[in-house]
């Protein structure tokens, strides 16, 4: 039998061969330590190529014997590979099974090997990483930190073993989260928006939701985004984070500020104020200084760039009940060019809904529709449906909720009441994937950008 030196093995390369050789040798000997290490490990998390080859041929075994395996069932498909025989052949597998006494312990050697394989793929990702900055120009930069917080998510995740579950083991947690929603019936499971009839259709934003808003221009989606997030951090204290792709952070503020105060947004533009609007102000801004509302209003962002400034504000403030993105169709492709932009926009729809699933936070973008609405005729006008949302289909395959503002007095012919500062406003729930649809009555305050439930 050949003897591993360490002086054979590479010692930059993170390894412990000894754990290798233990969980083979647990595998080789008791059943369960197969069905429990194939749980945690592939044949990619042994160093050692020959420790590849034998966990993967055990793996076979099982697999053909229906769970029969043995030291020489095993020995008997190596017998001609090259890598085994030079270790020693039949001399070296007996050597794995004289490792251990017992294969109890398989769970924790296994767990070794996972995290020296995680270690060697942190250690790859560093060298091309350290490549990737010394070759790249200027203009490359943003794309080259994306695909390194990319790296580095992606082989955080592998140490998070997720494998089936049994529907039993589901009953009681489920049992619970139901009679708990049975007790508070006046709480919504999911975030509740602050527009009660809202609420009652969708049950609130859930986690890992991806959430659209739509509607044609000076609807008000911004608005009726902009006061949702109020809702949410005033009234429930849950930090909510804004990407602003379109409107500043300066401009995001004085819209909350006009919102809270109920002072009219052009009276603050202008500095035209009253005596009455200072007091409501200075309550107002009091209140939005304790709201946990964070807003980025960088410019051409790439999904990418979003998580890694998602998931690191998560990490500072212990968990973001909401992030809101204005507007998708704003947002930067791989790509850049026009011709693909239908592509484009199914690539940024589908991210987005990943990222609401890996973050495991509601994610809300507001997206345009198109002019088919105001095509239509009678009482349809300007009336949208799930067919309008612009550019790709694959918007209104992803998003597990559609909400699209229609505000009828844009349509009247006298043009009256689309002048009027108050006006009545729908709520569209166009799609419900985890419930009913339906149309919700809000009224809009123009002057201060203001959506509330029409019952007040």
């Amino acid at each position: 039998m050949v003897t591993i030196s360490n002086s054979q093995i590479d010692l930059i390369a993170p390894n412990n061969i000894e754990a290798e050789r233990a969980v083979l040798g647990s595998m080789l000997i008791e059943k369960e330590a197969i069905e429990i290490a194939m749980d945690t490990l592939s044949e990619n998390d042994f160093y050692l190529t020959a420790h590849k080859i034998i966990f993967r041929e055990i793996i076979d075994t099982y697999d053909r014997n229906k769970g029969d395996v043995d030291i020489i069932l095993i020995n008997d498909h190596l017998k001609s590979n090259a890598e085994i025989t030079r270790l020693g052949g039949s001399v070296y597998l007996t050597s794995l099974v004289d490792t251990v006494i017992t294969a109890s312990n398989v769970e924790y050697y296994a767990k070794i090997v996972k995290d020296k394989a995680v270690l060697r793929e942190l250690e790859h990702a560093g060298r091309k990483i350290i490549g990737d900055a010394t070759t790249i120009g200027i203009s490359d930069v943003s794309e080259v930190v994306d695909k390194v917080a990319q790296m580095i998510f992606n082989i955080s995740e592998k140490r998070v073993l997720k494998g089936p579950v049994s529907i039993s083991d589901m009953i009681n947690p489920a049992l619970d989260n139901i009679e708990a929603i049975y007790q508070n019936k006046e709480q919504v499971p999911g975030i509740p928006s602050g527009f009660a009839d809202l609420d009652k259709i969708t049950g609130g934003f859930k986690k890992s939701n991806f959430i659209i808003i739509a509607g044609r221009p000076s609807t008000g989606k911004t608005s009726f985004c902009l006061n949702i997030a109020e809702n949410i951090a005033l009234l429930h204290n849950k930090p909510v984070l804004i990407f602003s792709l379109e409107m500043s952070n300066d401009e995001l503020f004085n819209r909350f500020l006009c919102s809270q105060a109920r002072v009219a947004s052009d009276r603050v533009r202008n500095g035209y104020l009253s005596k009455d609007d200072w007091p409501r102000i200075t309550t107002a801004a009091g209140k939005l200084k304790e709201a946990k509302i964070f807003l980025d209003d960088s410019s051409s962002l790439h999904v990418l760039e979003m998580k890694s400034r998602a998931r690191r504000l998560d990490s500072e403030i212990k968990g973001i009940g909401l992030i809101i993105i204005d507007y998708l169709q704003l947002m930067s492709g791989k790509t850049g060019r026009s011709e693909y932009r239908q592509q484009e926009v199914a690539e940024i729809s589908r991210s987005l809904k990943v990222m609401a699933k890996d973050l495991k936070v509601p994610v809300i973008a507001l997206s345009q529709l198109s002019r088919e609405p105001e095509k239509r005729t009678g009482n349809q006008v300007g009336r949208p449906r799930l067919a309008d949302l612009r550019e790709s289909g694959a918007i209104e395959q992803d998003a597990d909720l559609v909400l699209m503002i229609y505000q009828p007095a844009m349509y009247k012919p006298d043009g009256i009441e689309a002048s009027s500062p108050i006006c009545d406003a729908e709520i569209l729930v166009a799609k419900n994937r985890n419930g009913k649809t339906g149309t919700v009555n809000l009224r809009f305050f123009k002057e201060y950008t203001r959506f509330e439930n029409a019952s007040k």
